[in-house]
């Protein structure tokens, strides 16, 4: 017999909490193209439970949803997130009947008591107990697995948790016997701290298994001064060495959300568009996440959103996909003020720049709205795009700053604007062409003039 609706999740998920109603959501969908579909759900333990509506018609090929919704309890469960005694069957059936027939839930009640055994098509629901109530009493016993369980359950658990919640759960984790394996693991499912919590008698936990170690959870902790004396004291070769699954530190701190490492990492030299084993880069995890500052001060850095992964999907892509609308608007302002830039178009280049938008976000070739307006020769909005902030010795990837570019116009007025803002008239490319060494092979005999006697 082919099935006639399928459910949303198979198992109930309800967000518990002490001595208040606690609701869950089904939603089911009908498979049957040409009539309706009736439903009556019942529970194992209707002390516990109330069903709202119990019964119900789906049209064809449409959806009708019900809440479960458990009384108020003085009591945690006994066992969680599995509750072994709670379940739920829908019966369901084609509503096959003349059309005079109400449609009332009384009515299609007793409509299913007429029906011959076996003639119905029975889906079964499991309970599952989960939420922050539950995690720290689970954190409070030691009971990792339990830990494991609601996390598996609740992805976003415990990154969602306010800051005091989650100061309150690592203090909880750090008091343990099995301290350094709960707090990894907690780490590992996204807890961020923004205030300072001292472990006095929690060593950092390592996990080999991932090729992590301490320094890793100082940056999850988003703990600088910790991150910065850990690099000193073990004398780490390079900020950019991977885990087992080819992440570097600064995609850590992106994934998690620690914006201070992350400033910290790429000030020091991370590079920006490391990509990991699967070619995410550290934008493309903040992207994911709807982290708007995170990406907004990583685009600022030189991050590139076109950066593919392995199946294709850049940091754009992502953002789109999961409808981060905040992150999309950054990610292509700072493309609409490259093109701005390009353009000359003053007044639209500085509504995009009142909007907030990335004054630092660069192209596939690392040129920013200060290089392209510098090599177009518009002073204009090389003033406006530095008065906004804007890097004067920010490099594309050939290591030309916008003032190299400038240059290359010819454009007098163009280079002392950059100059007269502190732009380094001796700045060198990766070739070590400085802007002086353009000026003289270009022939341009006052840009030449200008440089020498500002220093070159």
């Amino acid at each position: 017999m082919e099935r006639l609706v399928e459910v949303s999740e198979q198992e109930v998920r309800i967000d518990f909490a002490l001595n208040c109603k606690c609701r869950a959501n089904v939603r089911l969908r009908s498979l049957c193209a040409t009539t309706p579909i009736a439903f009556k759900v019942q529970t194992s333990s209707p002390n516990k439970f109330l069903v709202n509506p119990p019964t119900g018609l789906i049209p064809p090929l449409s959806y009708a949803t019900f809440q479960i919704i458990l009384k108020p309890q003085n009591q945690l469960p006994q066992v969680f997130p599995r509750s072994p005694n709670d379940r739920f069957l829908i019966k369901t059936a084609e509503y096959v009947t003349n059309s005079f027939e109400s449609t009332h839930q009384d009515s299609i009640n007793s409509w299913f008591s007429t029906r011959p055994y076996g003639s119905t098509q029975d889906l079964k629901l499991k309970v599952a107990f989960v939420g922050p109530v539950l995690l720290l009493h689970a954190v409070r016993c030691g009971d990792l697995e339990a830990v494991r369980s609601l996390i598996k359950r609740q992805k976003s658990l415990v990154a969602e948790l306010s800051p005091r919640e989650m100061e309150s759960l690592l203090r909880v984790a750090a008091e343990l016997v099995n301290s350094e394996e709960m707090v990894n693991l907690l780490v590992e499912a996204g807890l961020k701290m923004d205030a300072r919590v001292k472990l006095d008698n929690v060593r950092y936990p390592v996990d080999s298994t991932k090729g992590w170690c301490e320094i890793h959870v100082a940056v999850a902790f988003d703990r600088t001064d910790e991150m910065l004396s850990l690099i000193n004291a073990r004398g780490f070769g390079s900020l950019d060495s991977r885990d087992k699954e080819g992440r570097t530190l600064l995609h850590l701190a992106a994934s998690k959300g620690s914006i201070r490492c992350a400033k910290v990492l790429i000030e020091s030299g991370a590079d920006t568009n490391a990509r990991s084993k699967d070619g995410r880069t550290a934008l493309y995890k903040a992207a994911a996440n709807g982290d708007r500052r995170m990406v907004k001060m990583l685009i600022e850095s030189g991050a590139d959103p076109t950066v593919t992964n392995d199946r294709g999907r850049s940091a754009f892509d992502v953002a789109r996909d999961k409808e981060h609308k905040e992150v999309v608007e950054i990610m292509e302002r700072g493309e609409a003020v490259l093109i701005a830039a390009v353009r000359g178009e003053l007044e639209h280049l500085e509504s995009l720049l009142r909007k907030d938008a990335t004054v630092n976000f660069c192209d596939q070739y690392g040129l920013t709205a200060l290089h392209a307006a510098a090599i177009k020769g518009h002073s204009e909005a090389v003033l406006m795009l530095i008065e906004y902030g804007a890097d004067l010795e920010c490099q594309d990837n050939e290591g030309h700053a916008p003032l190299h570019l400038a240059v290359q116009a010819g454009s007098v007025e163009t280079v002392e604007v950059l100059v007269d803002k502190g732009a380094n008239v001796n700045a060198k490319s990766t070739k070590g062409t400085t802007p002086l060494h353009i000026a003289r092979a270009m022939g341009y005999d006052d840009v030449s003039q200008f440089l020498i006697s500002r220093g070159a």
